[in-house]
């Protein structure tokens, strides 16, 4: 542990002018924490990707190790309930964002943020489901906890083809719903039906201003798009249905009206993943050991290794990146 490790940094210049590179850095360039954990498997999600990109202001301190995920092995611990050999993952808590992240061999945290590893869950499989699928299944149990069950009609999945989008379809299929895919690739119909979607349609449907009250088409919805992609769907959600809303890929404006609100009673469910308490979290990822077919898991993902992170992230932000992306941090 005392030898320099391998680590992704952003830098920023006194021009704000962001740089990208892989450097040396040691434990002592690590931000505080009472637990160190060695990366086994780490990802690359939408937000990692506007990190290293610097697509969006993500990053907020310099110099900064990203990556919002990883699954490890504690190596030493001065907290209470972990010990040195316990395997662990880590979502979020601004990690790769204002505390150094999972982009280098080892990260020191804080103890509060870990949960420890499913049993029978690989660090890969951990990786593969990230932060994108912890979040779909966020999005899942926000929908059950308002009442929207498989006979209460149609999800529509926004983002279909992204991180959060086919592990959602994946979750919602396994489960019994029937399930609206919404892309821009349509090429990749018969993969989104693979994993269980029954109707695909053209995110041009819904990523253009709509009208203030459309035809009502589905129950509820699962959407990390945002803007007028959002604002359609919620236009469109059945009486008294439900949307769970987590991202922003398309902006972050909510171009919409009260009209889905006071005439149809619709809800919009705001998901968060980064500061999500402690239970919650254990119990998202103990229905992801049941809920997420493991066969599905692997299909939508892909692995890659550590020197591949800054081009998967920048191919990610460019849309060319389908599924999940896992870093297998021994290859």
């Amino acid at each position: 542990m005392q030898e320099p490790f391998k680590a992704i940094l952003i830098t920023r210049d006194e021009n704000k002018v962001q740089s990208v590179e892989t450097r040396e850095i040691g434990l002592g360039d690590l931000m505080d924490g009472d637990v160190v954990v060695e990366v086994e498997a780490t990802t690359v999600n939408y937000k990692d990707g506007l990190a290293i990109t610097g697509k969006a202001p993500v990053v907020r301190q310099w110099p900064m190790v990203p990556g919002i995920d990883c699954a490890g092995t504690v190596v030493q611990s001065d907290h209470d309930g972990y010990k040195e050999g316990d395997q662990v993952i880590l979502n979020g808590w601004g990690v790769g964002e204002t505390h150094t992240g999972a982009y280098a061999r080892y990260v020191r945290l804080n103890g509060d943020w870990l949960i420890s590893r499913p049993s029978g869950m690989s660090a890969l499989d951990a990786m593969a489901v990230g932060t994108a699928g912890y979040t779909s299944m966020l999005c899942v149990m926000a929908l059950e906890r308002y009442g929207i069950m498989p006979d209460s009609g149609p999800v529509v999945v926004t983002g279909a083809n992204g991180g959060v989008g086919t592990v959602a379809i994946s979750i919602l299929s396994k489960l019994g719903y029937e399930i609206i895919a919404s892309t821009g690739r349509p090429d990749e119909a018969d993969f989104l039906r693979s994993l269980g979607a029954t109707e695909i349609i053209d995110r041009s449907e819904l990523s253009e201003p709509g009208r203030p009250l459309g035809k009502e088409r589905w129950a509820g919805g699962i959407d990390s798009v945002g803007s007028n992609t959002l604002a359609n769907v919620l236009s469109m959600t059945r009486y008294g249905g439900a949307v769970a809303a987590c991202g922003l890929a398309q902006g972050m404006d909510l171009p919409a009206t009260v009209m889905p609100f006071i005439l149809r009673g619709v809800a919009l469910l705001g998901v968060d993943s980064v500061m999500a308490p402690k239970q919650r979290r254990e119990e998202a990822w103990r229905r992801l050991t049941q809920d997420l077919d493991i066969g599905k898991l692997h299909a939508l993902s892909k692995t890659i290794g550590f020197d591949d992170i800054i081009d998967t992230a920048t191919a990610l932000i460019d849309g060319k990146i389908r599924g999940r992306v896992v870093v297998d941090m021994k290859k």
